[in-house]
């Protein structure tokens, strides 16, 4: 016999195992030294940009492992869920949130695009001024500061065997 609470309980989000790991891309794009040396802004703007550089990173490596797009795609929707509780917390409405949520999915897409540029290229650094300074470039270190450290990051990304980041606490390398 099938009790009640078997048949109404829900089965757990599978996103959530991929929650340690967005967490860690938060905690990794929120590092102060992206801020002080690296002289993004630490504005709502300037941390929405750091949250989608380093989940564009992440994105990148997991997409390396076709047995891990599941994983891929989970930690993107916490990316949204997440948005949309900070959304709504500021206190955006309804009406408003969903079309702020696709700007950023939007926004995301094309970061995904411009940070597959090779490290050290003119399109990865014209990539990183355009999004994380709206196109005001910052000054010639602060600009070389958070190449450097994109660089480090993807290449300790690299080095992480896809099966373990995706259950990772905190991402390889990249803090200064």
């Amino acid at each position: 016999m099938i009790s009640l609470r078997k048949l109404f309980k829900s089965d757990p989000d599978p996103r959530e195992a991929r929650r340690p790991l967005w967490n860690a891309v938060v905690a990794t794009a929120r590092q102060p030294h992206w801020y002080e040396a690296g002289g993004v802004p630490d504005t709502l703007d300037g941390r929405f940009d750091m949250v989608s550089l380093i989940l564009a990173l992440v994105l990148h490596r997991i997409d390396e492992d076709p047995a891990a797009v599941r994983a891929g795609v989970e930690l993107t929707e916490l990316f949204v869920s997440d948005m949309d509780g900070q959304m709504r917390q500021i206190g955006f409405g309804d009406m408003v949130v969903g079309k702020q949520i696709g700007r950023m999915v939007g926004a995301l897409g094309g970061r995904l695009g411009a940070y597959k540029a090779a490290d050290g290229s003119d399109e990865l650094r014209a990539a990183l001024v355009r999004n994380l300074w709206r196109g005001d470039a910052p000054g010639e270190d602060r600009l070389a500061y958070v190449a450097a450290q994109v660089a480090a990051q993807r290449a300790a990304l690299a080095a992480a065997p896809v099966a373990e980041l995706i259950v990772a606490d905190r991402l390889p390398g990249g803090s200064a």
